[in-house]
């Protein structure tokens, strides 16, 4: 999750649909389309290990944000990537289809693919002529816009808009990943087409429900893991409480329009508050491709600030902090006009390195 001030952030979401934040519905839910997740996890991290992974994962995130059938469900199942760091899911794009490994990242909105566009590969590819590049927190792509059919959890768009990469940075994808699928909306589009999940949203009688939900695993304090390990699932069209394991009321907000609303609205820390650094207007991006929490450096250092013993580290590691081990902190956050506090888990405040007597915390900031 990151946050900005209405002034330096660039438009994520619209207001046309609702997020969720949480799960279970009175209704009974119609019965979803499921895809899994894996999950691939990297081997326990010594110290220097830790502190180089978190350093990469910090200037990934700076670099990114700029310092079927009608009345049906889906489900698609992810894996694990390298320590909680990615996930993804499978998709099938061509005529006849062929499957492909991609990141799922609600952070951007087009689909691009190491596709081989040629008559032998898919009969109903068109080539658009129309460049394109995208730049990711880890990399960047370019290449041509191609026009196919392309299948996900169970829904197909038999006409859609996607990225072909001709050139691609180096680590931007590992040897089981062949592109990555943009969950978010058409506005935060580099390139224009409509996303895959909006066309679907937007086509009556599709989808139960425009809504499109998450549950993600983590490995990255788990010891042996395997390379890939199971990474949850995301859910389109329909809520089903049975698939997911919380409680409690789903909270729906609406997602504002860039200037008109604030979407983060408190965040309090041991039960004391912290400036968000923007007045009454600030965003949250919810973004399945970050692994960290970040924010502008005034909001991270006041919510450090209320943490006894907490330390700002320097040199390669400036932007992140440490506090005593023996410290409890307890992180909430508030959503417009909610009347919910979230907590942040532990999990999610501490890095997967822990090296007494100090804990390494992983909101950062990324001035």
């Amino acid at each position: 999750m990151i946050w900005k001030s209405v002034d330096s952030m660039w438009q994520v979401w619209a207001d046309t649909y609702p997020e969720v934040f949480a799960a279970p519905s009175s209704a009974p839910p119609p019965l979803p389309r499921t895809v899994p997740l894996l999950r691939q996890t990297t081997p326990q991290l010594s110290s220097a290990e830790c502190f180089e992974w978190l350093r990469g994962q910090r200037d990934s995130l700076k670099s990114k944000y700029g310092a079927g059938g009608a009345n049906a469900s889906g489900l698609n199942l992810l894996t694990n990537q390298n320590a909680d760091s990615g996930f993804y899911g499978s998709i099938a794009a061509g005529t006849p289809p062929i499957s492909y490994n991609v990141i799922l990242d609600t952070g951007s909105s087009i689909c691009t693919l190491l596709f081989v566009p040629c008559s032998t590969s898919s009969s109903r590819f068109t080539g658009l002529n129309t460049p394109f590049s995208i730049s990711y927190g880890s990399g960047a792509a370019r290449g041509n816009l191609g026009q196919d059919s392309v299948q996900f959890a169970g829904f197909e768009v038999s006409d859609q808009v996607f990225g072909v990469i001709t050139h691609i940075s180096t680590n931007l994808l590992t040897s089981v990943v062949s592109g990555l699928m943009g969950l978010g909306f058409k506005s935060i589009s580099y390139s224009g087409p409509t996303p895959l999940w909006q066309a679907l949203a937007e086509s009556s009688g599709t989808l139960d429900q425009p809504l499109m939900a998450f549950q993600l695993t983590r490995f990255a304090a788990v010891q042996n893991a395997q390379a890939l390990e199971p990474g949850g699932m995301v859910n389109l069209g329909a809520d089903d409480p049975s698939l997911y394991v919380y409680t409690g009321n789903i909270d729906y907000q609406h997602i504002p329009e860039a200037g008109s609303r604030s979407w983060l609205v408190s965040l309090t820390v041991n039960g004391q508050s912290v400036s968000l650094d923007a007045g009454s207007v600030s965003y949250a991006t919810i973004d399945t491709g970050t692994t960290l929490v970040g924010g502008p450096a005034d909001s991270i250092s006041a919510l450090y600030a209320q943490i006894p013993g907490s330390e700002t580290l320097t040199g390669n590691s400036a932007g992140y902090y440490t506090y005593p081990c023996d410290t409890n902190v307890t992180v909430t956050m508030k959503f417009r006009n909610s009347s919910i506090s979230w907590p942040i888990s532990n999990a999610n405040v501490y890095s997967v390195f822990r090296a007494s007597p100090v804990i390494l915390i992983t909101l950062a900031s990324m001035d």
